[in-house]
């Protein structure tokens, strides 16, 4: 708790040393009305207006070296007003809700809380957290806007292992998550085995991320649903950009192809098959530092060993405007991660041996949908997908001289049909279908002794879903009420799954919000043994069935209340979720239940709490949260609670973000108290080739503590480019921290302990140029 105490004092000696600093610079703000009248003059142009939008609303100064464009993207994000270009010469002025509902009257939804933590991320009445990344400021240890590295800035959000794709949100397991890129589901999420995000952040501008009170029509995932768009605009001019950083380079471009239509690319490859930097070392050390991969054993020596490992992902998406009411887009992405890994061996009669293996992370994808505005009150969509993933391991072990292939490949088909219809500007109703067909396949051949074992599951899922929204005429109250009933034909099985959204403003600067779903999913993924895939990738995707492997099932309800007033937001919110019918297998045990197969549930109980002040030029919160999180297995510790393996009682950040002109940089510390794990007994049973253990869970380890900082600088190196370079260290001061422990048996039949440790000080540098 001493690391804790210092973070929290460490964010109030920020607040204090803000303040002085606001204090110092709120005189430099500018009314919003000569604001526009220095574009007027700069740009040669016309604002429209009601005199009452702008009044009072004060502005920092805007960068002079701004194109109009920026210049009005700014202008967004400080006042949360619109400015609609109407033709060259004018420009419209208009509240967010008023613009919104001048265009269709379709949507309700609003935003409550900008510059939520920093600028770009924003809480709608919904309970949505949305993340414009066109907008986006700085996160302490980030550089590069990374959809899932966001994500875990958020209170109740956490990876336990450090991986960046394993999220972990109110006690949840990654797979928990439903994660939707352009609408098609996910299945890999990482890069470098989850240390970084498989997306790419320029061309991603609309991300939204639901804890609770998820909309009706997203099923599938009994934790947290994240859904990651690009952009359906058509632009009138290309733009594009080229970077790199420590790992890997990357490019996008968008690309008008007409007035109607426009193509966009993006790609990133890295070069750690090439060059091996300090990030990389940092990187690898932290995934192989205790897989099969890095071990030896008394029979034979390892001498050298030589790993090639590279990633690479790849985005295209067109879209055509065909006319004025109705959109056609076609997306496609691929993701790859490789790791060919040569070992040379000395054997016991000093002859040498070379081995090779190989680790495959491939998936494929494509979308296309097409949207139709029949008129101002009723759109329709539909839309198909395709998503696989596959997973492949060759492993050559000279101790036995066996050769082991395995393989796990999923495969989703989707289509899914939207309508929705206006009834009136406070009032709205949405329907509609949804049909996926999953197959999911497993392989795995042994040479020595002979086996092989292949399975095929398929499970075809129909989904109806309907909600109603609805808000006062004060805007005062807002509700979204709906359901989805989902059947499943393999199962036989009939679920109905209602969600609620309820939001209230209670006073000018408070709002009470109650979240509640229920939620189901028919794919998970288990852990046959701990040394699959080398114990790099140990999990592998599986469907429910009728025998061992359930329909995971969830309910929540949260409720909170948020204080959002002069740059100053208190917010705190209670919830409660279990999930029921999870496997046994799905949670990764490394003690005594390893190897056993049951079916049970989680229970968590939690408090998230949020301080943001925003300053001038600051912004700086410290979160909290509080949460239990125990088991209940009818066959397991005789059927009494225990702590869920992903338990950490108390987390907490503090952290600090300044910007001016073209600099910004960011500040955070990060501490959680330790993760559960299990102590062999004091007194082991010779004549036992197992270990005995105590209580699962009953230990804990050591507080988790890390410091990040980050840097970015914005100039232009000629008129039309832009050029940025960002600086991060990821765990400055190198501290050590278990993130996990867990025990086994060597040749001599002693146990030994292993620890998974964190990333160690990790630096990284960035260089980007858009034009």
């Amino acid at each position: 708790m001493n690391k804790l105490l210092q973070a929290i004092v460490f964010y109030f000696l920020i607040i204090a040393f803000c303040n002085l600093s606001y204090g110092q610079n709120q005189k430099d703000k500018l009314p919003l009305a000569q604001i526009i009248t220095q574009l007027e003059s700069r740009y040669s142009i016309k604002f429209s207006y009601e005199t009452s939008t702008i009044e009072d609303i004060l502005v920092e100064p805007l960068n002079p070296e701004l194109s109009l464009e920026e210049a009005l993207a700014q202008l967004k994000t400080y006042t949360n007003l619109n400015f609609e270009i109407l033709s060259s010469r004018f420009i419209a002025i208009t509240p967010t809700l008023q613009s919104e509902q001048n265009k269709t009257i379709q949507h309700l939804e609003e935003v409550v809380i900008n510059n939520y933590l920093t600028k770009g991320i924003s809480k709608t009445n919904n309970g949505t957290i949305e993340v414009d990344n066109t907008s986006f400021n700085i996160l302490p240890g980030l550089i590069e806007p990374d959809v899932l590295q966001i994500v875990q800035k958020l209170p109740g959000v956490i990876s336990v292992d450090e991986r960046i794709s394993n999220l972990n949100v109110r006690g949840g397991t990654n797979d928990q998550n439903l994660i939707l890129y352009e609408g098609m589901r996910m299945y890999q999420s990482g890069h470098f085995f989850g240390l970084i995000s498989a997306f790419n952040p320029y061309l991603s501008e609309e991300i939204s991320i639901s804890k609770n009170g998820t909309s009706a029509k997203f099923g599938n995932g009994v934790s947290s649903t994240i859904a990651i768009d690009n952009s359906d605009d058509i632009n009138e001019k290309s733009s594009a950009g080229l970077g790199g950083n420590l790992l890997s380079v990357d490019g996008f471009a968008k690309i008008p192809l007409s007035k109607k239509t426009e193509l966009q690319l993006s790609a990133r490859r890295s070069f750690t098959d090439l060059i091996a930097s300090t990030t990389y070392d940092s990187y690898f050390d932290r995934i192989f530092n205790d897989s099969e991969l890095n071990t030896s054993n008394d029979v034979n020596t390892l001498l050298s060993l030589d790993e090639r490992f590279l990633f690479y992902d790849f985005n295209a998406k067109f879209s055509y405007a065909i006319d004025k009411s109705s959109n056609l887009s076609v997306n496609l992405l691929n993701i790859y991660n490789n790791l060919d890994y040569n070992q040379v061996f000395t054997t016991s009669n000093n002859n040498f041996q070379e081995t090779r293996s190989a680790l495959n992370q491939v998936s494929y994808g494509a979308t296309a949908k097409y949207s139709k505005d029949w008129n101002k009150e009723t759109n329709t969509s539909v839309q198909v997908y395709y998503s696989n993933y596959d997973l492949a391991a060759e492993n050559n072990d000279i101790t036995s001289n066996q050769r082991l292939i395995q393989e796990n490949e999923v495969t989703d088909l989707g289509l899914r049909f939207d309508v929705s219809k206006t009834i009136d500007k406070l009032t709205k109703f949405s329907s509609g279908y949804q049909f996926n067909e999953v197959s999911v396949e497993d392989l795995e051949d042994v040479t020595n002794p002979v086996f092989t074992s292949y399975k095929k599951e398929i499970i075809r899922t129909h989904a109806l879903f309907g909600e109603l929204q609805w808000k006062s005429e004060s805007r005062n109250t807002y509700m979204r009420f709906g359901a989805r009933i989902n059947y499943f034909e393999k199962l036989s099985e009939f679920l109905m799954e209602p969600r609620l959204a309820f939001n209230q403003k209670i006073s000018d600067h408070i709002r009470l919000e109650i979240l509640a779903e229920l939620k189901s999913q028919s794919i998970t993924q288990i852990v046959d043994l701990q040394q699959d895939f080398f114990g790099i990738e140990k999990r592998r995707w599986q469907l429910a069935n009728n025998d061992n492997v359930p329909l995971t099932k969830s309910q929540q309800v949260s409720a909170g209340l948020s204080y959002n007033f002069n740059g100053l937001l208190i917010s705190s919110e209670g919830y409660y979720k279990n999930v029921s019918d999870i496997s046994s297998r799905s949670q990764g045990f490394q003690n005594q239940f390893q190897f056993t197969n049951d079916i049970g549930s989680y229970t968590i109980t939690g408090f998230d709490f949020l301080v943001n002040k925003q300053f001038n030029n600051f912004s700086t919160w410290l979160s909290y949260t509080y949460s239990n999180n125990n088991y209940k297995f009818e066959n397991l510790n005789e059927g009494l609670t225990f702590p869920n393996s992903l338990d950490l009682r108390h987390v907490a950040n503090a952290s600090v973000t300044y910007s001016i002109d073209n600099f910004k940089v960011g500040l955070g510390l990060n501490w959680h108290s330790g993760r559960p794990f299990t102590l062999p007994s004091e007194t082991q049973n010779d004549a036992n080739s197992s270990i005995e253990y105590n209580s699962p869970n009953s230990s804990r380890l050591d507080d988790y503590f890390r410091t990040d900082i980050s840097a970015i600088y914005d100039f232009k190196l000629s008129k039309g480019i832009k050029t940025q370079v960002g600086a991060s260290i990821w765990n400055i001061f190198n501290q050590t921290n278990i993130i996990n422990r867990y025990y086994i048996l060597n040749p001599d039949d002693n146990i030994v302990e292993v620890n998974n440790r964190s990333l160690k000080f990790t630096p990284n540098l960035s260089l980007r140029v858009n034009f």
